[in-house]
């Protein structure tokens, strides 16, 4: 029996990049099939602004993913900066299971803690503010109310406000603060964190409470590359697709 369990991130999925998006396709029929279970942790899409939202290349993306789910495939998505208002019609049109924002699962003997990797970046002050409020359920009603065509044309603003927002920000601000990251493996009782968002795959080895610790990173895909985090009983290694 296949125990492989795979991981990825950060594929911001768009009309814009089809290369992306045929990858996704492709690993969804052929390689996702051969493993236990699927981890999606954050920004499968580059925006997205609600379930009703059927416009290229959504629809193609749901049934895919409910071919792989009804297969017998478990998946599991983590909402990211970009995609966290998928909702359980999502869940429902796709089967995918949609997990909290930091999840400990038992990765062949060991406590893993998942998340996006957002919630690491404590020394961005501007964006964890707007995180809060984004969350919250009124802000969230707010904008899912607005009709479809407004909703589209704030998702292509806030991503030319996202990337400008970036180029003024250090890379350091960025990234993880590794005091936050120790914070919360201790307190979920875990010495493995896997995450995304920050665009930075390495696997970073420390001493957390006099115990050896690793983070995992995992890849950004582009057009023309993506990875794969596998991992299986005899430990982990990195797919190049």
């Amino acid at each position: 029996m296949n125990q492989e369990i795979l991981f990825i991130s950060d594929l911001h999925i768009s009309l814009e990049k089809p290369e992306i998006t045929g990858r996704f396709l492709s690993f969804l029929s052929d390689r996702a099939p051969k493993a236990a279970a699927v981890y999606i942790l954050g920004d499968l899409f580059d925006a997205w602004i609600g379930d009703d939202d059927f416009t290229p290349p959504n629809n193609k993306i749901r049934k895919q993913l409910k071919q792989l789910t009804d297969s017998g495939t478990p998946v599991y998505l983590q909402q990211g900066n970009r995609d966290f208002l998928l909702g359980k019609q999502f869940a429902e049109d796709t089967g995918v299971m949609l997990i909290d924002e930091y999840t400990v699962i038992d990765l062949h003997g060991a406590p893993t803690l998942l998340t996006h990797g957002d919630l690491l970046c404590t020394d961005d002050l501007p964006y964890q503010a707007f995180r809060v409020k984004a969350h919250t359920l009124t802000w969230q009603q707010s904008v899912l109310s607005k009709p479809l065509f407004l909703r589209l044309l704030a998702a292509r603003w806030y991503r030319v406000r996202s990337y400008l927002h970036k180029r003024k920000k250090s890379q350091e601000i960025m990234d993880v603060n590794q005091d936050t990251v120790s914070n919360i493996m201790r307190e979920r009782h875990c010495l493995r964190l896997i995450h995304g968002h920050t665009h930075r795959p390495a696997v970073h080895n420390f001493t957390l409470d006099d115990q050896t610790a690793q983070r995992f990173v995992l890849a950004a895909w582009r057009n023309n590359y993506a990875e794969i985090l596998c991992w299986n009983s005899n430990g982990y290694h990195i797919e190049v697709l």
